[in-house]
């Protein structure tokens, strides 16, 4: 059997080592940080202060690698978000989604209590070791093969070698893969890059008294088809009785200078004060942290015409898409799960590297072209513009999600598209097409679906 090394210890590197782990002989993960004993923040990890939602296609993903993953978290503390039951939605169409029950949900955490869970379902299942404070320099080999990787010690100066059949990068958005190529002598295109030059800040509430569980997710997109900054919330249920709220905006629109300004943004600078409201009378529980990583960058690996034996680039490190569209861990476990495939058929082949890396890229290929397709609305977004079918299909899209606010059958394709159930071609089931040339039923909701509990939380019960 063959060795594997995982560099990174993120959650798409664990998802990695979980693939490789029954057909390898031995599988290391490498990690520049130190991993925390339970589910607390660390060091190499800013962005785990966010919001993070694993979505229905990221839940199914997850299982299929780690059965029992998904009862372990909400045993953890984590929440169950059924799909349209629980989710209060107004797309950057406008209006607001009718609530209806899909039967599929998602899982709200924080991203510690994710990767600690999973972490532990991977040591638990045998087979892993993990090396953390190993700071990856460069790949071991030539242009035709990778054998393995050098690694920089915490000691001033100090390297070792690591050498295995298989190496999969997993090192996420800083992924250093293109330069380590180009030292190979390997010609790799140059990143694709979609920036609408989105920002968010996050602060962490206690829920409202009476609020601690079963509240709904509530996620507000910006709207770009006014050329004008546009603004968007979400609120998300994380354990221990607690919210994470992000807000924040394209290119052009200020962020929170402080505090105080945080509640001010979220009802004057969103496209509907709920959010606001619900947090008038909450109590904050940290101060505002800030974000502006949210660039659309992809490479194309799989263009490159002589890729090597023995590498395979995963997850963020080969495409990592706008974080406020929540498709990362979704596209993590799709990354992982094309490895399990792949290597339950043929084991852990070195030689089926260009094999995997094409397959990897086709399957964020989806959640690539709907953030960026997003992105592109907004004022002063910097890269490539859309191509004449791009922008045919964005129309299209607006018309779906704003007969998505009315019509079930719309609404339940639609939702099982932009959170990686099924495939974008989805879209083009006759109901969902009956729905772009018929539009909504009625006029959409202006005002959230709340229930009367839920209502009951909204400064002043402005909210109907």
């Amino acid at each position: 059997m063959s060795s594997v090394l995982v560099l990174g210890g993120g959650f798409t590197g664990l998802l990695a080592a979980a693939a490789a782990s029954p057909h390898a002989r031995e599988v290391t993960v490498l990690e520049r940080d130190v991993f925390p004993e339970g589910p607390q923040p660390r060091r190499g990890q800013p962005q785990a202060r966010h919001p993070h939602f694993l979505a229905p296609g990221g839940v199914l993903g997850l299982e299929q690698l780690l059965p029992g993953a998904t009862h372990r978290l909400l045993a953890a503390g984590a929440n169950r978000i059924g799909v349209g039951a629980d989710l209060l939605f107004r797309p950057a169409a406008g209006g607001w989604l009718d609530r209806q029950d899909t039967g599929r949900y998602g899982i709200s955490c924080t991203r510690q209590l994710l990767d600690h869970v999973v972490r532990t379902m991977v040591r638990e299942r045998g087979g892993v070791t993990f090396r953390p404070e190993c700071d990856v320099v460069s790949l071991l080999g030539d242009g035709r093969a990778v054998r393995g990787v050098r690694v920089r010690e915490q000691r001033p100066g100090a390297t070792e070698v690591f050498e295995a059949d298989l190496v999969i990068d997993a090192t996420g958005r800083g992924s250093q893969a293109g330069q380590w190529l180009d030292q190979l002598g390997i010609v790799v295109p140059a990143a694709e890059i979609v920036d609408s030059g989105h920002a968010y800040a996050t602060r962490v509430y206690r829920a409202r008294p009476g609020a601690e569980s079963g509240f709904p997710l509530i996620l507000i997109q910006a709207d770009g088809r006014s050329g004008s900054p546009g603004g968007n919330a979400t609120l998300l249920p994380v354990e221990d009785g607690q919210w994470l709220v992000a807000i924040g905006g394209t290119r052009g629109m200020s962020m929170p200078a402080s505090n105080d300004d945080f509640l001010e943004f979220a009802c004057e600078r969103v496209p509907h004060p709920l959010i606001g409201e619900l947090l008038a009378e909450a109590e904050p529980l940290s101060d505002t942290m800030t974000s502006r990583s949210t660039c659309n960058r992809r490479y194309r690996f799989d263009r490159v015409r002589a890729w090597p034996r023995g590498l395979v680039v995963a997850g963020d490190a080969a495409s990592a898409m706008n974080p406020v569209y929540g498709q990362g861990l979704s596209v993590a476990a799709r990354s992982a799960n094309v490895l399990r495939s792949g290597f339950a058929a043929r084991g852990v082949d070195p030689a089926a590297a260009a094999r995997l890396q094409q397959s990897i890229c086709r399957a964020a290929q989806d959640p690539w072209q709907m953030a960026t397709s997003q992105d592109r609305q907004f004022r002063g977004t910097k890269g490539r513009g859309a191509s004449v079918l791009a922008r045919v299909q964005l129309r299209y899209g607006e018309r779906v999600f704003q007969a998505a606010t009315t019509r079930p059958a719309v609404a339940a394709v639609v939702s099982e598209v932009m959170f990686l159930v099924r495939p974008a071609l989805a879209m083009g089931h006759p109901a969902v097409i009956a729905g772009a040339l018929l539009g909504p039923r009625r006029p959409a909701r202006s005002e959230p679906p709340l229930t009367a509990w839920e209502r009951g939380f909204v400064t002043g019960g402005r909210v109907a």
